[in-house]
């Protein structure tokens, strides 16, 4: 699905997120992650969450597969999470999503396509690992890291994290929550059908909001 960024979309998306997790102060993570996923049009949203995790960011992921019309997966490391995962959406008066149980990188292996993926560093020392396992979609995909303020090591790059497989168009640490790592990557430089032979790197600039964006036919 090609990521085609929609303003009104992102708005409603937030709103709705606003008006689910009752936040009235300044935006959480919950409103900005379900703004850009909403926003981006992503068709296949996967997140990963533990016991302990922060439920309002699932919400809102929730909410922006809602406006989308898309998928929303959630891998967790057991049974006892599922659990957790289920009783805090409920709370919200929500069902929960499609939920995978077991190790989030082997999980990866049978998604493909993914549009937008929350990773939580906090306490996973392998996001990494979950991220390069990640199938993104072949024209694009936003990546973003909750809680990247406990990430061990301040030379953080998307471009080592990804290793290649995908050209980072853009990037921002953003001060919510616990910090807000996300990074826009064009198409994914893995298996897409195409013969062997040469790529090229194609430059777009949207219309409406200036953004340029470059991806890899």
């Amino acid at each position: 699905m090609k990521l085609i960024w929609s303003p009104e979309r992102a708005l409603k998306a937030y709103l709705d997120t606003v008006k689910s997790c009752e936040v009235s102060q300044e935006p959480s993570v919950a409103e900005v992650v379900s703004a850009m996923a909403a926003g981006w049009n992503a068709g296949l949203v996967v997140e990963t969450w533990s016991r302990g995790g922060e439920i309002a960011t699932s919400v809102g992921l929730a909410v922006a597969a809602h406006h989308t019309g898309g998928k929303h997966i959630c891998i967790v490391p057991d049974e006892e999470s599922r659990e957790e995962y289920a009783e805090g959406m409920r709370r919200f008066g929500r069902s929960a999503c499609e939920t995978i149980v077991g190790d989030a990188e082997e999980a990866m292996d049978g998604l493909e396509g993914i549009d937008f993926l929350v990773v939580d560093c906090k306490g996973n020392n392998e996001f990494g690992r979950v991220i390069r396992a990640a199938k993104l979609g072949e024209r694009g995909a936003v990546l973003v890291c909750t809680n990247a303020s406990s990430r061990a090591g301040s030379d953080f790059r998307w471009s080592s994290v990804l290793d290649g497989r995908s050209r980072v168009v853009r990037s921002v640490l953003l001060p919510v929550g616990k910090g807000l790592d996300v990074a826009h990557v064009g198409a994914t430089g893995g298996s897409s059908g195409r013969e062997k032979g040469r790529s090229r790197w194609i430059k777009r600039i949207d219309q409406d909001s200036g953004e340029e964006f470059v991806i890899r036919k």
